[in-house]
């Protein structure tokens, strides 16, 4: 065994040793690369043949007059053998390089072995466009996932969580489409981060038209992966089966924004299938775009506000998110005596010292000494025979005796 063996994943090593497989690295990946332009991305049947018969005899089989494949309609094998027939994969190969990209393949150094979760539907090869190790990178990466007609609280909130967590040193991963993975992709590459655009059409045909610069920037700052081979289209059914090389490549998956019936939902079905953190961002429950994302949330999605919730989800031991709370005003700071004290002064005009000390449920002495040292830090003042709140006070938030809304319990008027 070779120290390239030696270096695969575990899947793959039980697959080599099925009959059928071909012991020449170079002949088998020709032969995948050449069924990328046969078989459909994420058929677990194809899966299952590729298996049993290994990715060279598969190939040989349909290109020749051999027996059907298990389950395999008459119809269908004469489709399969057509396309097999017209695939070169020599030449798909040849346009990868002139595009830059390569063909990665199970059992490669830079394969991502979290795919292999997949089972049979495992990708056969990705090509892949741009320098980093896609492996290397799919270690520390996250999905932002969501509408394509996103509203503009949606893209904001992915800007948000795209930056974040470039910020913090992770791979947003995305498909390139428009919307809220066009806000994350932007995000990410505008903090100077890393990001990995999985299209559903070939990485040298940009797909939508219109991020053509956008996947171009990311190929020079990022990777652009996918299973199809060079200048194929896209499908509506490859979007979907797309998705679920999104979720097995990244450590969590972010909803932003997604209706009920949204595909970015097929991409958190998919991580929960595998195990994988599926997060949502909540939306107003007003909004129809957000409805998939609450109804997510009521089930097994974790609800996320920033980058930080994100990272405490998917990241090591230790990376959590800072806790949150509130603004500290200066009032919190005030010892209790102080503070029932001022809570008893009444707005407006003010109070007479044993009107304020009676609210406080105090004596008169202790009363004076505490408005004094209110008096010494701003919080009131003494106009005559009455105390009254400044507005340092007033603007503290605090409830007091003369507020109608407030009703303080301690004051005579509302006293039980």
């Amino acid at each position: 065994m070779t120290a390239r063996d030696k270096d695969r994943s575990p899947a793959r090593a039980r697959e080599l040793d099925e009959p059928g497989q071909a012991g020449n690295d170079a002949a088998e990946r020709m032969a995948r690369a050449g069924l990328t332009r046969v078989l459909e991305p994420g058929d677990p049947r194809s899966g299952q043949w590729l298996r049993r018969l290994g990715p060279v005899a598969l190939f040989q089989r349909l290109r020749g007059e051999g027996p059907s494949l298990p389950g395999a309609t008459a119809g269908r094998m004469a489709g399969l053998r057509s396309r097999a027939r017209d695939a070169r994969p020599e030449l798909d190969l040849a346009a990868a390089r002139r595009a830059g990209a390569r063909f990665v393949c199970p059992g490669d150094s830079e394969w991502p072995a979290q795919l292999d979760d997949l089972g049979d539907a495992r990708p056969l090869g990705l090509w892949v466009r741009g320098t980093p190790s896609l492996r290397f990178w799919a270690l520390r990466s996250v999905a932002l996932v969501g509408a394509r007609a996103c509203t503009d609280y949606g893209a904001h909130a992915a800007g948000l969580f795209g930056a974040g967590l470039a910020e913090q040193g992770w791979v947003v991963v995305s498909g390139g489409a428009y919307g809220i993975d066009g806000a994350a992709h932007r995000a990410a590459l505008g903090a100077g981060g890393a990001t990995v655009a999985v299209l559903a059409c070939g990485v040298d045909s940009p797909y939508p038209r219109g991020h053509t610069q956008l996947i171009a920037r990311i190929a020079e700052q990022g990777l652009v992966v996918s299973e199809l081979p060079p200048g194929d289209h896209p499908t509506p059914s490859r979007f979907v089966r797309r998705n679920r090389v999104i979720a097995a490549l990244t450590r969590g998956t972010v909803v932003v924004e997604a209706a009920h019936r949204s595909g970015a939902l097929s991409t958190a079905r998919a991580a929960l299938r595998l195990g994988r953190a599926v997060m949502g961002v909540p939306g107003p429950v007003t909004s129809s775009l957000s409805a998939g994302v609450h109804e997510l949330l009521r089930g097994e999605g974790h609800l996320v506000a920033d980058a930080g919730d994100v990272v405490e989800l998917v990241g090591g031991i230790g990376e959590l998110a800072p806790a949150k709370s509130g603004p500290v005003l200066p009032r919190d700071l005030l010892p209790e005596r102080l503070i029932r004290v001022l809570e008893a002064v009444p707005a407006g005009a003010g109070g007479t010292l044993e009107l304020i000390a009676r609210a406080a449920a105090g004596s008169i002495d202790e009363t004076v000494g505490n408005l004094y040292e209110l008096l010494a830090l701003g919080y009131v003042e003494r106009g005559g025979e009455n105390w009254k709140l400044t507005r340092q006070a007033l603007s503290g938030g605090f409830p007091t005796c003369g507020d109608p809304v407030a009703k303080v319990p301690s004051c005579p008027d509302h006293a039980p």
